[in-house]
Formats: C-alpha cells, sequence, structure tokens
C-alpha cells in the first residue's frame, strides 16, 4: 500500500468538556494528542461522539484503514447501529486499536464476546510494561520495558478470549499484573488493545505510548486480499455421481 494510511482517532470528547482536571492535561480532547503522536506518516482524522452518526458514517468508515477507540464515561450513549457498521467494517479487514477503558465499549465487547471486566484502582501509582513477544513490530523500537510515573491501575482477571498474542504484560506498584498488550485477529481484520492512558494522566504524551500506537496502526493495516466470499459454493471440480450441478 503506496498511499498513507487513513486513520481515523474517535473519542467521546466528554471529559475534557465536562472536568478541569481532565482539560488541563488534554485542553484540544485526548483525540488530537493521540492523533499529533502519530506524527506525519499517516493520513490522520477525527470522530468524536456527539457528532452525528458519533462522525462515523458508511462514508467515514470505508474510507478509514485503522480505527483508533478511546471511550470512557459514554459507551451506553453509542448507538447500536453504529456499532454494527464498526464491527462489520473490522470483520471486512479494518484495522481496529483499542484504548484503555475502551475495554468496556460496545464494540469490543461484540468483537471479544465476553464482559471485558477487569480490577481498577486510582492511585496514582507506577505502571511498569514488560515487553513478553520481543520479535512482534508493535513493540519495534521499545526496550525490554518502559515505565509511566503515574497510571490508573487495571489488575487480572481480564475477562477477554485468550489472546491471538500477547505482547506487553503490566506491572502495578500496588502489586497487580495485566496483559496491556493484546491482538486479536476477527473476520479479516486485526485488532490490538493497549491499555495505558487515563483521562487525568500525560499517558498520549509519553514517547513510548506513542511509538506503539504507531506500530500497533502499521501492524493493524488492512491486507490486499480480497474479502472471503460465503455461501452456496459450486464446486471447483466435477463429482462422479453427485447431483451438484457444476
Amino acid at each position: 500500500m503506496s498511499q498513507k494510511l487513513r486513520v481515523t482517532v474517535w473519542n467521546e470528547f466528554r471529559h475534557e468538556k465536562e472536568n478541569e482536571k481532565v482539560r488541563s492535561v488534554y485542553p484540544n480532547g485526548i483525540h488530537t494528542v493521540i492523533g499529533e503522536g502519530l506524527g506525519t506518516d499517516f493520513e490522520v482524522s477525527y470522530a468524536t461522539l456527539d457528532e452525528p452518526e458519533h462522525g462515523l458514517t458508511e462514508e467515514k468508515l470505508n474510507n478509514t484503514d485503522v480505527l483508533i477507540w478511546w471511550g470512557h464515561k459514554a459507551h451506553k450513549a453509542v448507538e447500536d447501529e453504529i456499532v454494527e457498521r464498526v464491527h462489520k467494517r473490522v470483520m471486512q479487514g479494518m484495522g481496529l486499536i483499542v484504548l484503555h477503558s475502551g475495554h468496556f465499549s460496545k464494540v469490543f465487547k461484540k468483537l471479544m464476546g465476553t464482559s471485558c471486566d477487569l480490577k481498577w484502582r486510582e492511585a496514582n501509582e507506577k505502571e511498569r510494561l514488560w515487553v513478553v513477544s520481543p520479535g512482534h513490530p508493535i513493540v519495534e523500537g521499545i526496550g525490554e520495558y518502559f515505565e509511566l510515573e503515574a497510571e490508573e491501575m487495571y489488575g487480572e482477571h481480564f475477562d477477554i478470549p485468550a489472546p491471538d498474542e500477547l505482547v506487553l504484560v503490566s506491572w502495578f506498584e500496588g502489586g497487580e499484573v495485566f496483559r496491556s498488550g493484546c491482538t486479536f485477529y476477527r473476520g479479516s481484520g486485526k485488532i490490538f488493545y493497549f491499555r495505558p492512558g487515563h483521562e487525568t494522566y500525560p499517558t498520549y504524551y509519553n514517547e513510548n505510548v506513542r511509538r506503539i500506537i504507531r506500530n500497533g496502526v502499521q501492524w493493524a493495516a488492512p491486507t490486499t486480499r480480497d474479502y472471503p466470499k460465503y455461501g452456496n459454493h459450486k464446486p471447483l471440480e466435477p463429482i462422479k455421481g453427485s447431483a451438484v450441478q457444476a
């Protein structure tokens, strides 16, 4: 794919409008900081909850190679019709990167088929993220581990299916561990769940976090294969003694 990958960053954009602490960290929205962290290698656009169709029209999604999703307090406000639309595009090959509390989004839960529940705590504690799949392209350029000095804790058990690939595992100052970088394949699409990113911490300014998201976008990019054909299928060769018509 010679042209730039088309990336849409989706964000509720509610916390930043309603909470001064969040606004002080992300004055123009979490989505803009995530987009800025992608650099100039991608064609980046944005969509937010309160736009018509949550900014995710058929046309928008059809022109998106990878969708990045950040949500938290308004998961229930996302219309089921839009969830079905995003789910369909992922199954057809659009990449999806789900960040932090997006684990509870309708679309991620639909793709996982589980509750996606977990333990959590806000205590300004250190998070150490360990690379457990050093050969994976998502962690290209990342050392054995990196640290975030203050983050929200997510702890096991994380109620997701066993990841197709486990890339990162977190340890928290309070003692918990968490599967923080997980990949999944659904239909023709690739999904990367990446844990860090609580709204009151400057996590999306961290260069390691930004690099992993950039790498994740490259990894999740659609392939050039045609979408598989399903349903009744004529035989490729004559079948002796069969009533099936070639």
